[in-house]
């Protein structure tokens, strides 16, 4: 994915039916991994280990790197769950607590759950593009350029974004891919002593894991995709695939808020909300700290989920009372920072331009039909236009060998459009979608949906797919 920050599973207080590991496994497990205390930061009650794996899988014996891996429940448990949250980029560690937390008894008392963090992130040989904050004045500039000097002040950090990648990245940056990626996962397997892995992936942990399962078919158990990367077109035109998909969903934010003027009174209709905004992000930097930069950030946070919406509207209709502190902080916390691992990710695509004409013209023709966004998102990509490490080739995914795998998608998700979804069950053959009637993403465990969640609960239990189909909207969580 570009656009990353906001993306998490929404947390809730539930106790955790299996609290830890058991000492020793089952005469079918033999795991070969240590466990023991997890990276500061991690939840507790979370389990860690590390894996050696081979920086280079062309060199198997050479260079070895370190991966941090978490889980939760028992050793004994027939099934393991590998889960991925998205990213690129993202951590791993403490996801797998969320997800165990959120299964319906019947399935965590079949499962124990796993997490990691991908090479390149965090606790496993992390990536580093050194101080880059010092790069962008605060609050930062607009995206989109008033005029060729603005354009080219944002190009130049982006030139220089890659070279501090270059500088601190060395010999990391040519391995951060997702075909390694996803051969580390097959390491993660062998180790815990499974002969199949099943596996939760949101977001670009859809391609991670349509990888996996492309490379490993015959080590794949039970697999689910929800919100779904398209497989068939270059991270380059994901962007733009983004761009309108976002921008659709930010006007369905601005009509859900004409209906509630009552509360918001920001306008009875969704032309006079959009007009709101766009008169605040005209305005002075709020405080001096949250320009139009910071408040395009924050839009583009809430395009993730419907839950974060009431809160995004109470601090507008604060700062238009008067009251600025809550608008402020929503801005600073959803402000972009340069992530290192996604961009080391993303930039190994084979798809970047790297002539700067190409990318203003596709962006400015992208702004006619998504103004919000089309800058936005093509500064957090621009490192890739300098990218100081040749790309590296692809998975082709999908083949017959393939197992049946689940694929979960908002109807009107944006950061991961539907026609991903579509895509990728074409490439998969056998596999089956469900489409979620709303616009979130990453609804499994997530929102009160039974229809989705139920199909996927029985999937887990008895590796029988449901038909395609189509699910009501789902309750957004709140937490």
């Amino acid at each position: 994915m570009v656009i990353n920050k906001a993306r998490r599973c929404a947390a809730v207080a539930v106790f955790l039916l299996l609290l830890g590991f058991v000492s020793a496994p089952s005469a079918g497990a033999q795991s070969r991994l240590q466990w023991g205390e997890c990276p500061p930061g991690t939840p507790q009650q979370v389990s860690c280990a590390s894996l050696k794996v081979p920086l280079d899988y062309a060199k198997p014996g050479g260079r070895q790197i370190t991966l941090t891996l978490s889980g939760v429940g028992s050793l004994r448990a027939p099934h393991y769950l590998l889960v991925n949250p998205g990213g690129p980029g993202a951590s791993g560690l403490g996801t797998e607590k969320l997800v165990s937390s959120k299964l319906p008894q019947k399935v965590a008392e079949q499962y124990a759950v796993f997490s990691f963090d991908p090479r390149g992130v965090g606790a496993s040989a992390p990536v580093s593009c050194g101080d880059t904050g010092k790069l962008t004045p605060h609050p930062a500039p607009p995206y989109d350029p008033a005029d060729a000097r603005q354009e080219r002040q944002r190009s130049e950090r982006a030139q220089q974004i890659a070279r501090q990648c270059a500088a601190n990245g060395k010999d990391l940056l040519p391995h951060i891919t997702t075909e390694n990626a996803a051969r580390d996962m097959d390491r993660i397997r062998e180790a815990l002593g499974k002969d199949k892995i099943d596996y939760l992936g949101y977001s670009y942990g859809t391609k991670l894991g349509a990888t996996y399962a492309t490379l490993f078919p015959a080590h794949t158990g039970r697999m689910i995709l929800d919100s779904v990367v398209d497989p068939t077109v270059t991270t380059y035109q994901t962007q733009y695939q983004q761009n309108s998909a976002l921008q659709t969903r930010a006007e369905q934010l601005f009509a859900w808020t004409a209906a509630r003027d009552g509360t918001y009174h920001l306008g009875t209709t969704a032309a006079a909300v959009k007009a709101a905004w766009n008169e605040l992000r005209g305005k002075q930097p709020v405080d001096g700290k949250a320009g139009v930069a910071e408040l395009d950030d924050l839009l583009a946070s809430a395009m993730y989920g419907d839950w974060s919406w009431p809160g995004l509207l109470e601090a507008v209709a604060k700062y238009r009372g008067g009251d600025s502190s809550g608008l402020v902080s929503a801005a600073t916390q959803a402000q972009y920072e340069v992530d290192p691992a996604q961009l080391a990710y993303n930039c190994a695509d084979a798809g970047w331009p790297r002539d700067w004409a190409t990318w203003h013209a596709d962006t400015a023709e992208s702004a006619k039909k998504a103004p919000l966004f089309a800058w936005l998102n093509t500064w957090y990509s621009a490192p890739c236009s300098y990218w100081p490490v040749p790309p590296s080739p692809e998975v082709r995914i999908g083949s017959a060998k393939v197992p049946p795998i689940l694929l979960l998608q908002g109807k009107d998700d944006g950061p991961t459009p539907l026609v991903g979804a579509q895509r990728m069950h074409e490439v998969l053959v056998g596999s089956s979608l469900l489409v979620d009637g709303g616009g979130n993403h990453a609804a499994y465990l997530n929102e009160a949906n039974p229809c989705i969640d139920d199909k996927a609960a029985h999937y887990l239990l008895t590796g029988e797919l449901p038909k395609d189909g189509t699910c009501p909207a789902g309750a957004p969580s709140t937490g």
